[in-house]
């Protein structure tokens, strides 16, 4: 996806050697004309799947899957990674280690908000080491409904996630690809 390659090589800003900050227009600021572009993107390449839900993980993930779900026509679920009281008791629960945080969070969705005859497609910002990803994958698999895939926006192909997933099976979709940084740039794959 050229128009999103541009955006990322125009304001994308490489932070040591594995960070890609991309806050000004993908996940703090949102740049609502490039979202449209990515959750159209997402629909036609995964509009003959059936998805019937789109799932993502609180709080980046939240605004692309939103825009991807209205593609589709679909609802959108994201996991919560934090405890409430008014987040219903029967959950299903993953594990989620949080490479830019450094952190393990415990995901939780309602079970009441995924169904065994749910088709889901799993949407979010990154993919790097895949944590995020197999831990919706998780929960799909728990609930006994179906993932159609994973639609990422930005992969770090020097990391393993893609990767991993891909050798599972996984239908992974990545609109970007980044192979590495070089002097403070993103080559991409």
């Amino acid at each position: 996806m050229e128009y999103l390659k541009d955006r990322i090589r125009k304001d994308g800003r490489v932070e040591g050697k594995d960070i890609l900050k991309v806050d000004s227009f993908l996940n703090h600021q949102i740049d609502v004309a490039l979202m449209n572009a990515i959750g159209e993107e997402f629909y036609q390449r995964f509009k003959d799947h059936g998805v019937t839900k789109i799932l993502t993980i609180e709080a980046s993930g939240i605004a692309i899957a939103a825009i991807v779900a209205q593609y589709f026509k679909v609802p959108m679920v994201f996991a919560k990674k934090t405890e409430s009281r008014n987040l219903d008791a029967e959950t299903y629960e993953s594990s989620v280690y949080s490479f830019t945080k450094d952190k393990t969070y415990k995901i939780r969705v309602s079970k009441k908000y995924i169904q065994e005859t749910d088709r889901i497609l799993i949407v979010d910002d990154f993919l790097a080491n895949g944590k995020a990803a197999n831990g919706l994958i998780d929960i799909v698999e728990q609930s006994g409904a179906t993932h159609c895939g994973v639609g990422i926006v930005i992969e770090k192909g020097f990391q393993d996630g893609g990767k991993i997933l891909r050798n599972k099976g996984v239908n992974v979709q990545s609109l970007a690809i980044i192979d590495r940084f070089e002097n403070q740039k993103v080559i991409f794959a």
